[in-house]
C-alpha cells in the first residue's frame, strides 16, 4: 500500500508541475498584440504527501489533465476515504468548478480565453457578479417589508387590499353544546370546505364592519349632529367595503337611535339633532358582499351611570349566541336571553330600575339580499318552537329598557325597503316608475333611507315614494320607541351555523 501511495503522490506532483508552468498565449488577429493570460492558482495543502499543490483555474491541456486525474481516481479507489483520496476529490471539484465558470464567462474579444478587463485592471465578470449579488441582497431586504398594505388612520384602504390573498379573518368559532362530534366528523368538515366561499364573503363584510366601528367609537363625540355622525360612518364603511353597486356596499341605513328610541331612526335631510353627553345611542349599521349581510350593533354612552344597562344587554346577547345552534328551538334562546337580561338592575338618579327585555323586538335569520329572512329569534320566553338549521345565518340581537319593555311606531319615517317577494304591479305615475327603477338599480331588496335617495340623484320623490308604499311594493319602517324618559340599549352580532361549529362572524375586540 505504501508503494501505491508513493507512486500516486509522484504522479500528482508531476501533473501539478505541468499545470504550474503552463501559460496560454493568444495573438489578437486584428492588431497582432501578444496577450498572456496567467492561470489563477489556488493553493491547497496535500495532506498525505505533506506538500502543497497549485490548482489551476483555467488553460492547459484540459483533456490530458482530465485523463490523468481519472487514472489517479481509479488508483485511489481503495483509499477514497483517506487523505490521498481527499486530495484527488478536491482537485476534481476545482476542475469542474473552473469549467462551469469558463462556460458562463462572456468574452468580448475574438481571442479565446481572454477575460474582459476594466481600466483599473479588474475582471469585468467578477465586478458584475459582485454587483448582481448586492442587488439581490437589497431586493431581499426590501421584500421583507413589502406585502399587504397597512390601514390608515382614519381608515381608507379597502379591506380587499389589506388581504390580497382573499382569505379574510375568521370570526369567533364556538362548539355546539349538544353536538361536539361535528368538529371531528370528516363529512361535516367536507361540507364546511364546500361552503367556504360563502363564509369568506361574509368575513370580508365583517372585517369592514369591525374596522369602521373601531374608528367611529373613537371619533364620535358629544356636540356632533346625528347627520354628521351617520355620513362619516357611511363614508368610512363604503371606502373599506369597496362599494360596487349591488355587489358590495352598505346593507341598510345607519341607525343612531337615542334614549327611549330603540331602533330604525336615522336622520333625514335637514335634521339638526345633536348628540348630547347624557344620551344612550344605539349604532346599528350593516355591510354586505354579494348580498352576504353583516348586521351588527352596539350601544354608545359617555356617562358611566348607564354602564350597568349596557352590560346587561351585552351579557344577554352573548347568552343568546351561546344558546344558538343547529336543531336548537328558537323559543329556548328567548327564554335564556330574558333570564339573563332581567337579572340586572340599574340605578339612575337615585331610582332603581329593572332592565327589561323589549318583548316585541327580535333577532332574525338572514339570507342573501334579505335582512329579515323569515325566522325570528325572540328575546323573551314563549316564542315559536321553530328550530335553527345548518348553514343558516342569524342576527342575534337583544334590546334592554328601563321603561315598559314594549316599543311602538313614533317620529318621522326614515327607513324603507322594497318587499322581497313583490311581483309585477302596474304603476300609473311616471314618477313612481322612475323612483322604482332607481331603487332597483341602487338598493334592490336592501333597505335604504331618504338621504340615500338624494345621494342616488332622485328628486321630488315624496309622492312617488308614498305611492310605492301604498301599493306594498316598498315597506316603510318608522322608528320604534318605548315610553319617553326611559333608556334603551342594544347589542347585536351575526352568526353562521357551519356544519362543524357556529361562527360569530362579526365578533371583534370591542364586543
Amino acid at each position: 500500500m505504501a508503494a501505491v501511495l508513493d507512486e500516486v503522490g509522484k504522479s500528482v506532483e508531476k501533473i501539478v508541475d505541468e499545470i504550474k508552468n503552463d501559460e496560454i498565449e493568444n495573438i489578437d488577429g486584428e492588431d497582432g498584440t501578444l496577450k498572456k493570460k496567467k492561470q489563477k492558482k489556488k493553493k491547497k495543502k496535500a495532506g498525505a504527501g505533506g506538500a502543497s499543490a497549485d490548482v489551476p483555474g483555467e488553460g492547459g491541456n484540459e483533456e490530458e489533465i482530465d485523463n490523468k486525474l481519472k487514472v489517479l481516481d481509479i488508483n485511489c479507489k481503495t483509499e477514497e476515504n483517506g487523505e490521498l483520496g481527499d486530495i484527488v476529490k478536491t482537485k476534481k471539484r476545482n476542475r469542474n468548478r473552473n469549467k462551469k465558470s469558463d462556460q458562463g464567462e462572456q468574452v468580448d474579444s475574438t481571442t479565446t480565453g481572454t477575460p474582459d478587463l476594466l481600466p483599473n485592471g479588474e475582471d469585468k465578470g467578477e465586478v458584475e457578479s459582485s454587483e448582481n449579488s448586492e442587488i439581490k441582497k437589497k431586493r431581499k431586504k426590501r421584500g421583507k417589508g413589502m406585502g399587504a398594505k397597512k390601514q390608515t388612520d382614519p381608515p381608507t384602504v379597502p379591506i380587499a387590499d389589506l388581504y390580497p390573498n382573499g382569505a379574510y379573518p375568521i370570526g369567533q368559532e364556538m362548539d355546539y353544546r349538544t353536538a361536539k362530534d361535528r368538529v371531528t366528523n370528516e363529512e361535516k368538515r367536507a361540507l364546511d370546505r364546500l361552503h367556504n366561499d360563502i363564509y369568506n364573503e361574509a368575513r370580508h363584510a365583517a372585517e369592514a364592519h369591525r374596522q369602521t366601528r373601531k374608528y367611529m367609537q373613537k371619533w364620535i363625540k358629544p356636540g356632533m349632529t346625528m347627520i354628521q355622525i351617520c355620513e362619516e360612518l357611511e363614508k368610512t364603511a363604503r371606502d373599506l367595503i369597496g362599494e360596487n353597486g349591488l355587489k358590495a356596499g352598505l346593507a341598510f341605513p345607519t341607525g343612531c337611535s337615542r334614549n327611549h328610541c330603540a331602533a330604525h331612526y336615522t336622520p333625514n335631510a335637514g335634521d339638526t339633532t345633536v348628540l348630547e353627553y347624557d344620551d344612550v345611542t344605539k349604532i346599528d349599521f350593516g355591510t354586505h358582499i354579494n348580498g352576504r349581510i353583516i348586521d351588527c350593533a352596539f350601544t354608545l354612552s359617555f356617562n358611566p351611570k348607564y354602564d350597568k344597562l349596557i352590560e346587561a344587554v351585552r351579557d344577554a346577547t352573548n347568552t343568546g349566541i351561546k344558546a344558538a345552534g343547529i336543531d336548537v328551538q328558537l323559543c329556548d334562546i328567548g327564554a335564556a336571553i330574558q333570564e339573563v337580561m332581567e337579572s340586572y338592575e340599574v340605578e339612575l338618579d337615585g331610582k332603581t330600575y329593572q332592565v327589561k327585555s323589549i318583548r316585541n323586538l327580535n333577532g332574525h335569520s338572514i339570507s342573501p339580499y334579505r335582512i329579515h329572512a323569515g325566522k325570528t329569534v325572540p328575546i323573551v320566553k314563549g316564542g315559536e318552537a321553530t328550530v335553527m338549521e345548518e348553514n343558516e345565518f342569524y342576527a342575534i340581537e337583544t334590546f334592554g329598557s328601563t321603561g315598559k319593555g314594549l316599543v311602538h311606531d313614533d317620529m318621522e319615517v326614515s327607513h324603507y325597503m322594497k318587499n322581497f317577494d313583490v311581483g309585477f304591479v302596474p304603476l300609473r305615475l311616471q314618477s313612481s316608475k322612475v323612483l322604482l327603477n332607481t331603487i332597483n338599480n341602487n338598493f334592490g331588496t336592501l333597505a335604504f333611507c331618504k338621504r340615500w335617495l338624494d345621494r342616488a340623484g332622485a328628486t321630488k320623490y315624496q309622492m312617488a315614494l308614498k305611492d310605492l308604499c301604498d301599493k306594498d311594493i316598498v315597506e316603510a319602517y318608522p322608528p320604534l320607541c318605548d315610553i319617553k324618559g326611559c333608556y334603551t340599549a342594544q347589542f347585536e352580532h351575526t352568526i353562521v351555523l357551519r356544519p362543524t361549529c357556529k361562527e360569530v362572524i362579526s365578533r371583534g375586540d370591542d364586543y
